[in-house]
Formats: structure tokens, sequence, C-alpha cells
């Protein structure tokens, strides 16, 4: 008898293991069913391997059963699925019914909705998966309630990095303002004192401004204005949070046009905050260059302001800046979120 190749142990360990996750929830025996789901989660979490082997022998399915019920193997089937993604996206994907586990994952209080996050942004690490997920409008809704929740710090940062990958896909964005995601966001940065958590919600929020609809939600949160107080050097703001300020105000811009410009020309002292900003020997060349794009757009609406013609000037300006200036569709907050 020929020994079996590495590759083919891991398919029949996988085999197995999902025969017993079957058998167990054919019988409706929840005991069996929890521990079956416990092997498998750490069978994806020691063996790396065994990830892709164990999607193709079909666990995907019986795990995301488990999302929706209110079993004992809630937690450990979330996990599970999260180790399994990230070998295996497009059998998740191609998975009838996934997204709607994840959604109901979010949304519970088992514990699994952190796991349910972090596996909506390891699928959306395939570019194709976002405009997909983003059609998905509960699934949306639960991120964001996630988010305005602030359970515990993994469970925003994991929502966190899932909405900035959906805020990735352009017309995703305008769908996540209308869900109402600006405010918690805001809420975020400026009540929030754990770590990373804020330099990720202006990640989001600079992914978030690039779309017409954010100016009127920036509006009435007075946006505008604590994104420039966070370019401040005093204000205790870390270098990357400051730089997603500046992505965030000049995507908004960009956006938003001359209506946004004049927005930001009208606080006080934003011209000089951002200029401030953009000379600083410690900002990153990326900072600089966002800042120093955003100065120019800035003094532009200025002047076209003033020459009363800036419905046309400005418009050609803005359009320019996008054609020629690479950084603005490359925000400085993609890096936050590898």
């Amino acid at each position: 008898m020929e020994t079996m190749t590495a590759m083919e142990e891991k398919l029949h360990t996988a085999r197995t293991l999902v025969g017993r996750l079957r058998g167990a929830a054919a019988a409706h025996d929840w005991s069996a069913t929890a521990d079956a789901v416990a092997e498998i989660r750490l069978a994806t979490k020691s063996d790396p391997e065994i990830r892709a082997p164990l999607a193709d022998a079909g666990a995907v399915p019986f795990l995301a059963a488990q999302l929706t019920s209110s079993s004992a193997a809630t937690v450990d089937a979330a996990a599970a699925l999260l180790n399994i993604s990230i070998s295996a996206r497009e059998q998740l994907m191609s998975t009838p019914g996934l997204l709607d586990a994840l959604t109901a994952a979010l949304r519970s209080d088992s514990g699994a909705a952190h796991h349910a996050a972090a596996t909506v942004h390891s699928l959306l690490c395939a570019e194709p998966h976002r405009a997909v997920v983003g059609a998905r409008r509960p699934l949306l809704a639960a991120l964001v309630a996630l988010v305005s929740a602030a359970p515990t710090t993994r469970a925003v940062k994991d929502a966190l990095k899932a909405l900035f990958g959906v805020a990735l896909h352009p017309p995703n964005r305008a769908v996540l303002v209308a869900l109402g995601v600006v405010r918690p966001l805001f809420a975020l940065v400026m009540v929030d004192g754990r770590a990373g958590v804020v330099e990720d919600a202006t990640a989001v929020v600079a992914q978030v401004a690039g779309c017409a609809e954010s100016l009127d939600a920036f509006r009435w949160i007075n946006g505008i204005r604590i994104l420039l107080d966070l370019l401040e050097p005093d204000a205790a703001n870390t270098p990357r949070t400051r730089e997603n300020a500046a992505a965030a105000l000049l995507n908004l811009v960009v956006a938003g046009g001359d209506d946004a410009v004049a927005e930001v020309v009208a606080v006080g002292g934003a011209e000089d905050a951002v200029r401030e900003f953009a000379e600083e020997a410690t900002v990153s060349p990326r900072g600089k260059a966002k800042a120093e794009a955003l100065l120019r757009a800035l003094e532009e609406g200025g002047a076209a302001a003033r020459r009363r013609d800036n419905n046309h000037r400005l418009a050609d300006f803005l359009n320019g800046l996008v054609l020629s200036d690479p950084y603005i569709s490359s925000p400085a907050s993609a890096s936050t979120h590898g």
C-alpha cells in the first residue's frame, strides 16, 4: 500500500472532522456538535494547511449554520470560519447563506461578533468581494451597530477594519453614510482612548469622506472642525491619526467640490492649520503630499470665490487634482489595515 502524501493526509483528516460534525448535526446531538466544532476550530488554529482542505471537505455550510443558532458552538464556529477564510475566501463567498449567517453573528451577544467582523474583513481583502458585501445592507448596518455599541476593543477594531474594507469600494461609501456611520465614527474619535481605535476610526472616516453625500453628514456633527483640530501637533494624536485627518479633508473636498471647499475655508484658521501640518519636518512624505494637495485646493477655492466663477474654475482644478495626484487614490489609511 502506498503511503499517503502530506496533502492526502490533510484531506483525510479534514473529511474525518467534517464527518463528525455532519453526523452530530444530523443526530441533533448539540453536545457532540459543539465538540466537533471546537475540534475544527483548534485544527484551523494550529494547522494552517488544513484550512483549505476543510473547506473542500464541506465544513463551511455546517459552521455557518451554527452562527444562526443559539448553540454553545457559535463562538467556535465563527472563529473557525475566520481561520478558514484566510486560505479559502472563494469557498466562503460561494457558500449560500454565509453572509446572512455572518450578519446574524454580528448582531448576537454570544461573543462571536468580533470573529464575524474579522471574517468580513478577511473576505474584503479580495477586491471583487467588496461590491458583493456592499450590496448587503443588513450586514453593513450590523457593522455600523457594532461600532456604535463599542462593546470591546477587539470587536470595535475588527468592525472598523471591516468597514474600511467596505469603503474601499467607492459606491459603498454613500450607503455607509445613509446607514449613519459618520456619527459613531466621530464619537470614537472624540471620546475613545483605546489604543489604535482612534487611528482605525479616522482611517474609515478618510474613506467615507470620499463621496459627495458625506458633506452633509460631516456638517451636522462639526466634522470638519474636528478633523482640522486633529492636525494640531499638540492634540495628543498619533502621526497616523493626523495623516488620516488630512486624507479625510482632502477626500472631502475632492468629492464635495466647491461646496466642500467653501465649508473648510469657512472654518477659522483652516488654511493655516493645513499649511503648518504640511511644513512640519516630522510629517511623512505621504502626509505632506496630502496636506499640500489640500492646501492647493483651499487656496484655489478662496481665489475662485473671489473671482466669483468658482463653479467652473474650482471644478476644473479639483478634477485635475484627482488625475495628477496619486496620493488621492492611495489613502494613507490603507496601510493601517494590511
